[in-house]
């Protein structure tokens, strides 16, 4: 057998270092945990550096409050997390962020209507939540440039998570929102590669027909002239059976779908979602 080029030798030697690194079980040092046991376990370890990853659903299904629970349990591990935002300011965040972490719901923060049990549990959250890695910034939506700009924070992050793909701007102009689409994605894709890190990416479906006989995401339902789903090394998708046939799911119960995983198997984990604590748990591994 040929000797690897000399140019390729560090390359292999890193990767063999890597595995031997990884024989006892312990995630390898490009994978970031979302601290959801099932889903990890399915992806390897966790999310992996350089890859990008589309978290997709229908509206009303969740996404953006599992974007930001991967985000919370990510930073609570010490990963140093960005959060970008096209639809909510850093309060409405930090709000969000306190119902999951405190079990409590939304309107009751708000409106300081909370038991002294409940109280102390947002208390306790908020002492947890206080000196994070995690960076919390606004998506305007002008220029590609600003995504690419938001992560020069301290730390420098390793998740970068967006709230959404469809409100982040093309790298050029172009007239087709299909085009624009597909161009973010593949923009996204490389900023993830040239920064090392983890491009965790809210996606909605343009595609999606609630009315079809199997109303699970697909592939196709992401739009973009088929390019979103190529460009993307991993596809997450939220569904909820009640969404679409009331009263014939169990209320909460929640199918994340692996619709593709560029290095690894395909699947589903189930969870359920306290929609009123904006909150998703492992069913089968929940956090304490």
């Amino acid at each position: 057998m040929p000797k690897p080029s000399r140019r390729f030798r560090p390359s292999v030697e890193a990767v063999v270092h890597q595995v031997d690194a990884t024989l006892d079980g312990t995630p390898r040092p490009d994978t970031i945990p979302t601290g959801f046991a099932s889903v990890d376990k399915l992806l390897g370890g966790g999310l992996r550096r350089r890859d990008l990853v589309l978290l997709a659903g229908d509206i009303g299904s969740g996404k953006s409050s599992f974007a930001l629970g991967i985000a919370l349990r990510s930073a609570l591990a010490g990963v140093p997390v960005l959060f970008l935002s096209g639809e909510m300011s850093e309060e409405r965040l930090i709000e969000r962020a306190l119902a999951i972490e405190g079990r409590a719901a939304v309107d009751e923060l708000r409106t300081g209507k909370l038991n002294e049990e409940r109280r102390a549990a947002v208390g306790a959250a908020a002492v947890r939540l206080r000196g994070l890695p995690l960076v919390v910034r606004p998506l305007i939506g002008r220029e590609f440039d600003e995504v690419e700009g938001a992560m020069r924070v301290v730390p420098r992050p390793a998740l970068v998570v967006i709230d959404y793909l469809q409100l982040v701007p093309p790298p050029r102009s172009t007239a087709a929102e299909e085009d624009a689409l597909a161009l973010a994605a593949r923009a996204l894709k490389g900023l993830a590669l040239a920064e090392d890190v983890a491009m965790l990416a809210v996606a909605q479906l343009p595609g999606h027909a609630a009315g079809r006989e199997d109303p699970r995401p697909t592939l196709d339902d992401l739009g973009g002239r088929g390019q979103v789903k190529q460009h993307a090394d991993v596809v997450l998708s939220l569904y909820r059976e009640e969404m679409y046939r009331p009263g014939g799911g169990m209320e909460g119960a929640t199918e994340l779908l692996v619709n593709k995983n560029r290095n690894g198997p395909t699947g589903f984990v189930d969870l359920y979602f306290y929609r009123r604590w904006l909150r998703f748990e492992d069913m089968l591994d929940p956090a304490p």
